[in-house]
Order: C-alpha cells, then structure tokens, then sequence
C-alpha cells in the first residue's frame, strides 16, 4: 500500500497532478477542496460551516476538515493506498492523520511538494476564477490572503516531514508531462529502497 501527499501552495497544481498519479498506482485520491463541495452541495453541517471560511478567503478550520476526511477515508477502506491533495495543511491535521492511519495499520509513505513562486501561483489562480467561478480565484487580496495563511500555517509541515524523512520538494513549473515525470521518479525511487 502506498500512502501519498501532494504538498503545495494553492493553485500550485496539486490537484492536476494527483489526478493522473492516482491511475497510474492505482490509488484513490482525496482532495480536500472535492470534499468540502461535496459537503457544502450536500448542505451538510460541516460543509455550510465550510463554506462560510472559505468564502472569506480563510482556511477551513482543523477540526471541520479532519472530520470531513476521516469519512472520506473510511468510506473507501480497504483500497490500495491514497493520495492526499491539499491534506494536511496544518500539523494538528497531520498528527491526526497519522493517527487515523496508524488504526488501519498504514502511515503516510511520501509527501511530495510542488514549489511555484508566488506570482506564478497568482496569475494562475486568477486565470483558473474565470472558469471556476469560485470566489476565492478572483481577487489579487483574496489569493494572497489564502497564500500568506498557506506560509504561516502549512510551512512548519515541511519540517514535520522532514523530520521523518518522508518530504520531497520538486520543481512545480513546466509541462503537465514534466511534473508527473518529476513525482512519479520521487515515486520509483522510494518503491525501489
């Protein structure tokens, strides 16, 4: 079982990438922000809750987002393995991953982190809210409100990883092709230990 996270700041590529990783391992991928519509289209408690930070350009609180994904990962167990996108983002949500996973008897194999520079990120999110609709891709404040809450609360997961040896940081800019090249060789390396 390979257990996967796809670290990166918003609009870094996370989701584009887990998508073509996941059929190629054969994984199942949770990303937070599809569990969070399901939720908020669901007009669950936890999805309206949701959905008022997020409209504010603010992170979802820790508590709202781990129990939204403890479901998600009990609903598809067992399976061969998972690949995070855009969970954890703070080291509480981390450690309770970890411990959710540790019940299963699996762990995290991998964090794998798409580094883009900032400007990039923005006129790539802000071409992204012309089709999306969402509010939060549409504002210059907005972007850099969720980039400068992404720095204070995500970056001290890099050394939590770190730490275990488990986090890899790959260069986030180039062709589709090329970045799945960079994750999946992050990969094979590591199946191949």
């Amino acid at each position: 079982m390979l257990n996967i996270i796809l670290f990166g700041k918003p609009g870094s590529g996370k989701g584009t990438q887990a998508s073509l990783i996941k059929d190629k391992y054969s994984l199942l991928h949770i990303s937070t922000g599809d569990v969070f519509r399901k939720n908020m289209s669901n007009n669950t408690d936890l999805g309206l809750l949701a959905k008022g930070y997020m409209e504010k350009g603010e992170l979802v609180p820790d508590k709202v987002t781990v129990d939204m994904l403890k479901d998600e990962i009990n609903n598809f167990m067992p399976c061969n393995g998972f690949i995070f996108d855009g969970f954890p983002r703070t080291t509480f949500q981390a450690k309770e991953l970890d411990n959710l996973l540790l019940e299963k008897s699996l762990k995290i194999d991998l964090t794998i982190a798409l580094d883009v520079d900032n400007n990039s990120l923005i006129d790539r999110l802000l071409e992204r809210g012309k089709s999306s609709g969402r509010a939060d891709d549409q504002s210059v404040e907005k972007i850099n409100m969720r980039l400068q809450e992404y720095d204070n609360k995500t970056k001290p997961l890099v050394e939590y990883y770190n730490d275990q040896n488990k986090f890899y940081s790959i260069n986030g800019i180039g062709s589709l092709e090329q970045i799945t090249s960079r994750i999946v060789e992050v990969i094979e390396d590591y199946n191949n230990d």
